[in-house]
């Protein structure tokens, strides 16, 4: 096998590591900052995070976040969600200069946006949106899914040509890779992950959820496990031999489909 371009390698000599997955921490709520703050800075030091997406659309909070994580874990891997990519605080900006900004304060803080290998266990970050794979938006949606209002693409990108542009990211790490492969996305890679007990009327949101062309990177790369966020429904199910975990925190209401803790995905002793 051989490694991808710019694959960081962790030697062994360590304790038995674990693999932790999180997305949708969403630090703007105080709650939910103050978990972060409550984690051990002692119990993880020997772990991987995989914190997929949607952590803030304030570079302070943000920093904020990305500092305490990387302080409790070993090391702390990271893809930009929806929130994080938000610009309507800010005036000059596009949601592509976000996404630029936003991987270069993960780097400042410590993080890793590129595939990284620690022992036995290679983690490929993919990066990705959506393009209307899933389903056409209604009216509805596109009046008050607030991404319409919040994101501000350059020259009128629309969303198959933004979701390429991230997806094109992806392909210089498309090769195989050594020992347990664990992929993450914020975007959900397939629609048939989304639990049959979803109200009809809540299936609106399909459309913007992800794109299938993720799925065709996950398998290019052999994972055997894939960790999603964005649908804040958590979830583990196994598909054509790939198992998908969703391990949203969510907002502070959404107690019934999300479960607020950490959890662990892998273990490599």
């Amino acid at each position: 096998m051989r490694s991808a371009p710019g694959l960081s390698h962790y030697g062994g000599g360590y304790p038995t590591m674990r693999v932790f997955a999180l997305s949708d921490i969403h630090v703007d709520y105080p709650d939910n900052e103050s978990w972060i703050e409550s984690l051990s800075t002692h119990d993880y030091r020997d772990d991987i995070l995989i914190l997929a997406g949607d952590v803030s659309d304030s570079l302070v909070r943000m920093q904020r976040c990305f500092d305490n994580l990387v302080r409790r874990f070993r090391k702390v891997l990271y893809v930009p969600g929806n929130h994080d990519l938000w610009v309507i605080r800010e005036k000059g900006h596009s949601s592509l200069d976000k996404f630029h900004q936003v991987c270069e304060l993960a780097q400042d803080c410590g993080m890793s946006i590129r595939p990284t290998q620690v022992g036995g266990v290679s983690v490929i970050p993919l990066f990705g949106w959506y393009d209307y794979s899933f389903g056409e938006p209604s009216e509805d949606i596109l009046a008050t899914w607030m991404d319409f209002r919040a994101c501000l693409w350059p020259d009128g990108l629309g969303a198959q040509e933004i979701t390429t542009y991230f997806l094109q990211l992806n392909e210089p790490v498309l090769v195989p890779y050594d020992g347990t492969v664990i992929t993450f996305s914020h975007f959900l890679p397939r629609i048939d992950l989304m639990p049959d007990f979803i109200p009809p009327a809540h299936r609106t949101v399909y459309p913007v959820l992800g794109t299938e062309r993720l799925d065709r990177q996950i398998r290019a790369v052999g994972a055997s496990i894939h960790v999603y966020g964005h649908s804040h429904v958590n979830r583990q199910i196994v598909v054509d031999g790939v198992t998908y975990i969703n391990n949203a925190f969510g907002y502070p209401h959404e107690q019934r489909i999300t479960t607020k803790q950490l959890i662990c995905i892998h273990r490599d002793s």
